[in-house]
């Protein structure tokens, strides 16, 4: 009988602490994975080896446009000197040039999109890694982006407190100061003021004089 009494009572303290731990309010923290990115150190070098590619093709594109604009101006200033064979020559030209253009214009983006998930997708996934760490480390049961990326809804529409942006907690976590973060982007936002303010004071308007007559010609 005794036996019996001791397993219901640990069965009864087992189930009211099931019931307890399910009434707990689950733990959620929010960060911004899109800011994360734009302070770390990795996404500089990103930033610039991008522009270079992106330069690269640029100076491409201004060669080929250049191109079809020499055989052009060349086409209408000898059209009508060339015979039917070499001025439907000349046309085929210009027209494969033109489609040239366009195609490379085209896979030049696509490649270039391409080249920027190729850099960006090992950074994502190490600041996937921290977040994990930050929860498990801070007990959170849920922790939510802020930002949903680009031209989509953001994922949190409303965080009525700043006290559950782990965000710092997360870029510790990758080896980047927050403080630092805050004070460069102080230096900045007072560098773009300086900028904006004129470089020279304003003269002040001269007092109004009476004009100078014109000297009176003698005949």
């Amino acid at each position: 009988m005794k036996s019996k009494f001791i397993v219901a009572l640990i069965a009864i303290v087992a189930l009211i602490g099931v019931e307890t731990k399910a009434q707990q309010a689950p733990k959620i923290g929010w960060t911004n994975v899109d800011y994360i990115l734009s302070v770390l150190p990795e996404s500089k070098k990103i930033e610039n080896e991008l522009q270079i590619q992106q330069q690269q093709i640029q100076k491409a594109m201004q060669d080929k446009q250049k191109e079809f604009e020499d055989k052009y101006k060349a086409y209408e200033q000898n059209a009508t000197k060339w015979s039917e064979i070499i001025r439907a020559d000349k046309e085929k030209e210009l027209s494969r040039l033109q489609t040239d253009f366009q195609d490379f214009q085209r896979t030049s983006q696509e490649s270039l999109q391409k080249k920027q998930q190729q850099l960006i997708q090992p950074v994502l996934i190490k600041i996937n890694t921290a977040i994990e760490a930050v929860g498990k480390e801070n007990s959170y049961t849920y922790i939510l982006n802020m930002d949903g990326g680009a031209q989509t809804t953001p994922i949190i529409l409303f965080a009525g407190s700043d006290e559950l942006n782990v965000s710092n907690l997360v870029l510790k976590k990758l080896g980047v100061d927050p403080a630092e973060i805050e004070k460069q982007q102080k230096a900045a936002a007072e560098a773009a003021v300086q900028q904006l303010k004129p470089a020279t004071t304003p003269q002040q308007p001269a007092a109004n004089k009476p004009a100078t007559p014109a000297p009176v010609k003698k005949n």
